[in-house]
């Protein structure tokens, strides 16, 4: 199946973003990626970006319910359901390995540039391999259900999909193939990155006999409720003036929030950045989360976004552009701690100038108050969205809400000043599991940490990253900082690289001597090396058990 660059590059236009999800921040922002998303939806039906034109989507039935005497999936159920899927055989040679990408929190079609030019596609050619694409349950059009409502959501479980991955491996038929591929006669290599790098892990060690080899890129394989560390990589790596200047605001903030805790200076506080009729203090400091950007940067300018780079210059800007403000600012800087400190009050100015031009222009042409704009305390906002077509809005919220956590708070150790404010903790920041699912408790971290969590190994699974990701300290790439690497035990840290970046990639007639950067392409190669080792491993073994 080989397609036009053209056509390529009309789909990669609508590709999501492929990192693990961080929410909203506020109702708005759920209300617009809901539209965007529907959107992007009914540009898939036209004739010229239809993603089915590149590669036909197929599906297989499996069981809805692959654990009945786990007494929290009753009632249980006895149905299947259509997992959706995609493949390119266009390398595939007989003995080749099937080499599965799968497709974690998002519609399965967002990962179809893979098999045309990002990692699945490079192995293949390399392999003499068939790639796949598979979607992940509750995502796409891979719906057990006919809504998602709370109860319906019981089976969106970490178990349940790995199951929907081994049998998917041991009964697929893939047509045109005049071949049985299915595992474990076949080599079955399974690549997946962020969430899916985590479910990649966790099949190597649960289902080893199936899957000959797994590949976890940025794979966060231990569940954490309070993920304060999610803003470390940034403070270590981060551009030193932007991460300096972004702690000295947040004190300022908290100077003010926290310690000074004092109503007219909390309100006098909202007033210098144009914020003055947010009521919940949490709703305010929660607009001053620039930080958060690092996560969607990408080597990849189709797929980076400037959002952080964009909040650093302007937190470090040396202009100032709300003199005017300098007084009242002054003022507020010296009653958090640092008196005469213009410097801390140019950051101060800076950040101002940011919010305005950022989140006030929207809120302006919304007449909405700003309460109702910037809020994230709105109850009937998050149980409103309940339809199959709002999984982005449901389903992964889910999963965090139930087993995985990573609440990202303002929480750090007493000698760490923070990139968020402290008022950002995990009360705040879990609202919506209990206003959209009506879950009070801790996530059941255990339901994913009983893999492995950092200390998972074993043969022939690999460990893939960048060292300034923000969910590297959910990996096993957090900590040593280094360690030996071999075939049997990949392990490589990507330098400077974010999340999952080797996953990506550019049209072989379009690479330049910057793209892909030479860090990613090393990571590539060292990839295909180790899986082509692998492959000839399993055929030495099938040759010796056939002697």
């Amino acid at each position: 199946m080989r397609f036009s660059v053209s056509v390529a590059g009309l789909l990669c236009g609508l590709q999501a973003a492929t990192a693990l999800r961080v929410g909203p921040r506020i109702a708005v922002e759920r209300e617009e990626q809901v539209q965007a998303a529907r959107v992007k939806r009914s540009l898939a039906k036209r004739e010229d970006t239809d993603p089915t034109l590149l590669y036909p989507e197929y599906n297989i039935s499996v069981p809805i319910d692959s654990f009945h005497n786990e007494t929290r999936y009753e009632p249980h159920s006895n149905e299947s359901f259509n997992l959706r899927y995609w493949f390119d055989d266009t390398y595939y040679k007989p003995g080749g390995p099937v080499f599965v990408l799968l497709g974690g929190e998002t519609d399965g079609s967002d990962r179809l540039t893979f098999l045309q030019k990002g990692i699945v596609h490079q192995v293949i050619k390399a392999t003499n391999g068939l790639g796949v694409i598979l979607e992940h349950r509750y995502y796409g059009t891979s719906f057990p259900v006919p809504d998602l409502t709370t109860k319906n959501l019981r089976f969106l479980s970490t178990e349940q999909a790995l199951a929907d991955v081994d049998y998917f491996a041991k009964n697929v038929q893939f047509e045109g193939v005049d071949a049985d591929l299915t595992a474990p006669n076949t080599p079955w290599v399974v690549y997946g990155g962020s969430y899916a790098g985590a479910q990649a892990a966790f099949l190597r060690v649960q289902y080893p006999e199936t899957f000959w080899g797994a590949i976890s890129s940025s794979g966060v394989t231990v569940a954490i409720y309070d993920y304060w560390q999610y803003f470390e990589p940034a403070r270590l790596f981060g551009p030193p003036d932007c991460i300096k200047n972004t702690q000295l605001l947040i004190d300022v903030v908290d100077g003010i929030l926290i310690r000074q805790n004092d109503t007219a200076k909390v309100q006098a506080l909202k007033d210098v950045f144009g914020l003055s009729d947010i009521t919940d203090n949490r709703d305010f400091a929660n607009q001053l989360t620039g930080v958060y950007g690092l996560q969607s940067t990408n080597w990849d300018p189709e797929l980076n976004s400037p959002s952080f780079f964009d909040y650093c210059q302007n937190i470090t800007y040396v202009e100032q552009k709300a003199e005017n403000l300098r007084p009242a600012v002054a003022e507020l800087v010296s009653a958090a701690g640092y008196p005469n400190s213009t410097v801390v009050q140019d950051i101060t100015l800076n950040a101002i100038a940011w919010i305005n031009s950022t989140s006030l222009p929207g809120w302006r042409q919304s007449n909405r108050t700003q309460d109702s704009y910037f809020t994230t305390l709105n109850a009937t906002s998050f149980q409103q969205y309940t339809s199959l077509e709002d999984y982005d809005l449901t389903s992964w919220s889910y999963q965090v809400c139930s087993e995985w956590g990573f609440i990202q708070t303002g929480n750090t150790p007493a000698d760490i000043m923070p990139l968020i404010s402290r008022t950002l903790d995990v009360d705040y920041l879990t609202f919506f599991c209990r206003a959209q699912f009506g879950i009070e408790s801790p996530p059941d971290l255990w339901q994913v940490n009983k893999y492995g969590n950092r200390s998972i190994d074993y043969e022939r699974l690999a460990f893939i990253g960048g060292n300034s990701d923000p969910w590297r300290p959910a990996t096993p790439l957090w900590y040593p900082e280094s360690r030996n690497s071999s075939t049997d035990h990949p392990w490589l840290l990507i330098s400077h690289g974010v999340h999952h970046w080797e996953e990506n990639g550019v049209f072989e007639n379009q690479t330049t001597p910057d793209l892909p950067p030479p860090q990613v392409v090393y990571a590539q190669q060292f990839l295909k090396n180790f899986v082509v080792d692998w492959v000839e491993e399993f055929e030495q073994q099938k040759s010796h058990y056939e002697l």
